[in-house]
């Protein structure tokens, strides 16, 4: 099992339970002891977890954000299989405002070799995008939040208020039909409120790990943006409910990776 894979299943058992032990990760992966303790330290440096007395805790109590690090290998296929269906809708030439987030991160990747204009709202994406040949990259201001290095504040405000953007890519913690979509993070939530704003259109990746879910903040309803682009375990019904308060939902299909309505 590669390094990635076995990142994976520490990953998953965590969310799944408190606590992990070395040997029961060595048994569930096929790896070394010695192997999986280089995987906790290594997944400890990033902010993932905590090492205590032969194994490993989450970094982050029930109902807080997870670490940038935990989400950036949670469902990372699915979130890739996303990215690749949101980059297909957008097309050459148009003004991109992209958010925050890991689901984001995998859509700058994507448009590197695309002639568009994207400011990002996180040093994350805009590391992807500093060389990229074809892009016209913007900047904001703003406060990178540690960790996430997303920038929110006064001056990431103030910047998004003078420009206009023809899509914008946002990624919210959580989805429900009731509550809408909402985040962790006032400012954060504050930030995609005004990219919201700003844009003529709007697309949401979400996987289905969020649906059905709420977070702290409140960003907009769930019919506000225009489509909503998810993985076939996204509930059914909450996706119908959508569609019939004219929300375009694509489900990529996550085995060919191509968005299907």
């Amino acid at each position: 099992m590669k390094s990635a894979e076995r990142h994976r299943v520490i990953v998953d058992r965590l969310r799944a339970g408190t606590q992990v032990g070395v040997a029961e990760l060595a048994s569930a992966t096929g790896a070394s002891e010695m192997t999986i303790r280089r995987d906790l330290d290594l997944l400890a440096a990033s902010g993932v977890l905590r090492r205590v007395h032969g194994g490993a805790v989450s970094a982050s109590p029930t109902g807080v954000e997870p670490p940038f690090g935990v989400r950036a290998i949670t469902a990372a296929d699915v979130k890739r299989t996303l990215a690749a269906a949101t980059a297909a809708l957008v097309q050459d030439g148009e003004t991109v405002l992209l958010d925050s987030g890991t689901t984001a991160l995998e859509v700058a990747r994507l448009l590197r070799d695309r002639a568009v204009t994207v400011m990002p709202l996180s040093l994350h994406a805009a590391r992807e995008l500093l060389d990229a040949p074809k892009v016209r990259l913007l900047l904001p201001g703003g406060e990178p939040r540690p960790g996430e290095l997303s920038l929110v504040g006064p001056l990431a405000l103030a910047s998004l208020r003078v420009l206009r953007f023809d899509v914008a890519v946002l990624s919210p913690c959580a989805l429900s039909v009731d509550a809408g979509l909402t985040a962790y993070d006032l400012a954060d939530a504050e930030i995609k409120q005004q990219a919201l704003a700003v844009s003529s259109r709007t697309i949401v990746p979400v996987d289905g790990t969020k649906w059905g879910r709420t977070a702290l903040a409140h960003i907009c309803a769930a019919d506000r943006p225009d489509v909503l682009v998810t993985d076939p375990t996204a509930p059914e019904d909450q996706r119908r409910a959508l569609v019939e308060r004219g929300v375009l939902v694509h489900v990529a299909d996550t085995a060919q990776e191509n968005p299907t309505p």
